[in-house]
């Protein structure tokens, strides 16, 4: 059965940050995630972590811009020293939290700079933090995103991912592989998984159209989650959804794995 994880930046949003954690127990997950954790010291997510009895799949790199619509750090010349600050700021967290995956958010930096040059930078970064990141158990990912909700982003499907992650040769990276994303780009989402799933640290799903909960779309959750476990996948599968409803309303996909 697929070990499933709740990301609590955007689910559980009924509830104060620290609260999710145990509102996501509470619910069947045994793992959360959190998209930027920063705002909070880290000790009281520990606090948090160890009160409910969860682990911490994946946080995010501080990110810079981005979540204003910037380029942000990871792809952008110019800003690698920016970029090994927040990988210092995530080791002082992922040294508490004991995430499995520290993920990097490639960005969209401006078409003029060129995307080689942004894909080398991308990769120097991928392997300073990779170097970083296993000095505290912790792995690092990157994602592809679809450009239809992010235009202009960098990494846009799983070979590009992928492609960048050899690129950087360091033994201590992977791809975090969200499924909502990949069915915008690529479809095909079970032979892909069967191709790449040795390159893949981390899941991630929301149902299309909408990236709301299984059944609100177009995937056929059941027969994609039986592929991972039949591919051995031992990794988390993050739910990352925008719930329709309030998030215990939205959790019927979740009862057949309780």
């Amino acid at each position: 059965m697929p070990r499933f994880s709740a990301n609590i930046s955007m689910m559980f949003l009924e509830h104060d940050p620290l609260d999710r954690v145990r509102a996501a127990r509470d619910a069947g997950f045994p793992g959360v995630e959190v998209q930027f954790p920063y705002g909070i010291p880290a000790a009281r997510w520990a606090t948090a972590k160890e009160r409910a009895g969860v682990e911490f799949a994946v946080i995010n790199f501080p990110a810079g811009d981005l979540t204003e619509g910037g380029p942000g750090l990871a792809a952008m010349p110019g800003r690698e020293t920016a970029f090994r600050e927040g990988v210092k700021r995530a080791k002082d967290y992922a040294a508490l939290l004991r995430p499995r995956n520290v993920n990097v958010l490639a960005g969209w930096p401006p078409g003029d700079l060129g995307r080689e040059r942004c894909l080398g930078v991308l990769a120097d970064n991928l392997v300073h933090a990779a170097a970083e990141m296993e000095e505290v158990g912790a792995r690092v990912t990157v994602e592809a995103v679809n450009t239809r909700d992010r235009p202009g982003f960098l990494l846009r499907t799983s070979a590009e991912s992928i492609a960048v992650i050899d690129r950087a040769g360091h033994p201590n990276l992977a791809i975090e592989h969200d499924l909502y994303h990949m069915q915008i780009m690529e479809g095909d989402l079970i032979p892909t998984l069967e191709r790449i799933i040795g390159r893949v640290g981390h899941i991630q799903f929301a149902d299309t159209p909408g990236r709301h909960e299984p059944g609100t779309g177009e995937i056929a959750f059941a027969n994609v989650f039986a592929a991972i476990d039949r591919l051995g996948y031992g990794g988390w599968v993050g739910a990352e959804y925008d719930p329709s409803g309030r998030t215990e309303d939205s959790l019927g996909w979740l009862r057949p794995y309780l």
